[in-house]
């Protein structure tokens, strides 16, 4: 059974996330750990993890900025989707989403963004490409807007 857990800096499994990130198969888990572990956080913002067992299996934040330029305003932002090889294809990636929806929507957003390099996989979540985008990175990904 698959549990989410909506996190802090102080949570009792900040630590245990840092290390899961700096593990991870995907280069961007290790820059994930470096801003948990120096809290680059804004006050609203949260880390969320899927848990098995006790078991760190994937994580993703809700984020007011992801990596896009600052002229841009939208927001909020799941970022930092990862979910461990052995756990893909179990829906735990919707989970997340759903958990990170749900907190905008506490927070009375009217829409959910995310950024992305994938094709396909963010539409079957409910979410729309608005367009490709230059990344803060120099980069470019898609831009997906989901309503609340």
């Amino acid at each position: 059974m698959i549990e989410i857990k909506i996190m802090s800096f102080g949570h009792d499994l900040w630590d245990k996330t840092i290390e899961f990130a700096e593990k991870c198969s995907w280069r961007a888990g290790s820059f994930l750990a470096f801003k948990m572990r120096n809290n680059d956080f804004e006050s609203n913002e949260r880390v969320l993890v899927a848990l098995e067992a006790d078991n760190i299996v994937a994580f993703c934040t809700f984020t007011n900025k992801d990596e896009l330029p600052g002229e841009y305003d939208f927001t909020p932002f799941i970022g930092f989707m990862f979910v461990d090889e052995k756990y893909r294809g179990h829906r735990i990636s919707e989970k997340l989403i759903e958990t990170a929806c749900n907190l905008a929507r506490q927070q009375n957003y009217p829409k959910m963004y995310i950024m992305s390099g994938e094709l396909g996989l963010y539409e079957k979540y409910g979410f729309v490409k608005i367009g490709d985008y230059k990344t803060i990175y120099d980069a470019v990904d898609q831009l997906f807007y989901r309503e609340l």
